[in-house]
């Protein structure tokens, strides 16, 4: 039977009683995506599906895009991103490390993802932990002055900006990249095209330029707004274990990895994206 199941006052639903390789009841579907869009973020514990259910299941919420490098995609499965460190036949089978920074799916994509659905096969027995913030319940909790200072405004994700705050230990961006990654203008408060409900939409650790404002202002506020957007009140930190699987609305929420053994533990996790609209 569905239960449904807080995970924190503000963001967060496990959901329990379904086995996500069986058919699911359209009055339970329902019940589900609310809860969704409600919470932002889904936890379903002890799955064991195979890639073609995972990417069904994640199909009953939209159709799937793939936006990232094909070497990393699972065989005979290109739309399902492997996140792993193992190696067989001395190459990596998937992406060893996740972005260890706050961040919102295809930020930086005119269409970002919608969702993103993560199912961990295998997890390493303590660390690698993900942590969610729901932008939503920050957006409401601003102060009038500051909502009102920010409606409306966009600002500038730049992934050439963002590489040596997320990856100082890379080089600078070449001229290759810089030509195939343009910025993109998206807006500082968006406005989710189901519920209605505002949320900030600036993750990262990156002091983003909002468009029309002096850098020195946008230097200050951008930095002050997500700082507000990740206090305890406002988190969830999964601690994952084999078999979990979390699907998170990537419009009103942010999230990031953190660190593990990569040397001494296996992590094997399969990622399905949902395509998204043009944010406004």
């Amino acid at each position: 039977m569905l239960d449904l199941r807080p995970l924190t006052d503000t963001i967060g639903t496990e959901v329990c009683g379904i086995d996500l390789t069986e058919p699911i009841a359209a009055a339970d579907f329902d019940r589900i995506v609310r809860a969704w869009l409600d919470t932002t973020l889904l936890l379903f514990r002890s799955q064991s599906m195979t890639p073609a259910q995972q990417i069904a299941f994640s199909r009953r919420f939209g159709e799937l895009m793939v936006y990232t490098r094909s070497e990393n995609a699972l065989k005979d499965y290109p739309e399902i991103l492997v996140l792993s460190n193992v190696k067989q036949d001395g190459k990596p089978i998937g992406a060893a490390v996740s972005s260890r920074y706050w961040h919102s799916d295809g930020h930086f994509l005119k269409c970002p993802p919608s969702a993103t659905f993560l199912y961990g096969i295998e997890v390493p027995p303590r660390d690698g932990d993900t942590w969610f913030a729901n932008t939503q319940a920050a957006y409401d909790a601003l102060p009038a002055s500051t909502r009102r200072r920010i409606d409306g405004r966009k600002v500038i994700i730049s992934r050439v900006k963002s590489l040596p705050y997320n990856y100082p230990e890379r080089p600078p961006a070449t001229d290759e990249q810089r030509a195939a990654w343009p910025d993109m203008a998206q807006p500082l408060v968006r406005t989710h095209p189901i519920t209605g409900r505002k949320a900030l939409y600036m993750g990262g650790n990156v002091p983003w330029n909002v468009e029309g404002m002096p850098e020195a202002e946008s230097d200050i506020l951008i930095p002050e707004l997500q700082a507000f957007a990740i206090q305890p009140q406002f988190l969830y930190v999964h601690r994952w274990r084999a078999g979990d699987a979390l699907l998170w609305d990537n419009r009103s929420s942010i999230h990031r990895a953190t660190a593990y053994d990569q040397v001494n533990h296996r992590r094997r996790v399969h990622r399905t994206s949902i395509a998204g609209d043009e944010a406004y």
